[in-house]
């Protein structure tokens, strides 16, 4: 595996060797080792499937309680995935990285704790792993605006398309009025 640093230093994107012939392709999705001599020390303890329409944005979510880092991969189709530092004592408070992880390019992106997370579909239908490192928690459950004006997050949207939120998410509150890490 290849792990390439991202702007914000934590977050980092993960290119598998992919072993692929005429009968389809092989790769390792994850290997502990590998993981931890790269400081990615963590442990994951459940794994969720969001299956989602071109168009629709889900986020920026994140756990107060039960901080949760997450391995993000697609299985279907193609995702814009963000990550915003949500650490107050970290230099990149406030900024956000983003990638493309698709099927087809079998990229993956570590998002460790303490960072909100979003994805924008891409495609038809999208498929996305991803595991956890620790339970979700609806009483620990954020969310912050995905178009907050602060953010300036560059969502590539579709011409033509008008994101699908959620209640929840259209509802979420603006950077600067959420609760955050410390």
């Amino acid at each position: 595996m290849e792990f390439i640093n991202t702007k914000i230093p934590d977050v980092i994107i993960i290119k598998p060797i992919v072993f692929e012939d005429d009968r389809g392709f092989f790769m390792e999705s994850y290997q502990k080792q590998a993981f931890y001599e790269v400081g990615i020390p963590h442990e994951f303890v459940q794994d969720n499937h969001s299956s989602s329409q071109m168009g629709t944005l889900r986020g920026l979510h994140y756990q107060l309680t039960h901080t949760q880092g997450k391995l993000v991969r697609v299985v279907i189709g193609e995702i814009f995935d963000v990550a915003v530092d949500l650490r107050k004592c970290s230099p990149n408070f406030g900024h956000w990285v983003g990638a493309r992880l698709s099927a087809e390019n079998k990229h993956q992106i570590w998002i460790p704790p303490g960072f909100g997370h979003g994805f924008l579909a891409l495609s038809d239908r999208t498929d996305v792993l991803y595991k956890a490192t620790d339970y979700y928690d609806l009483g620990g459950e954020r969310c912050i605006r995905w178009d907050d004006p602060d953010l300036a997050i560059d969502w590539p949207i579709p011409e033509n398309i008008t994101p699908l939120i959620s209640q929840k998410d259209s509802s979420a509150l603006y950077f600067k009025e959420a609760e955050v890490f410390s």
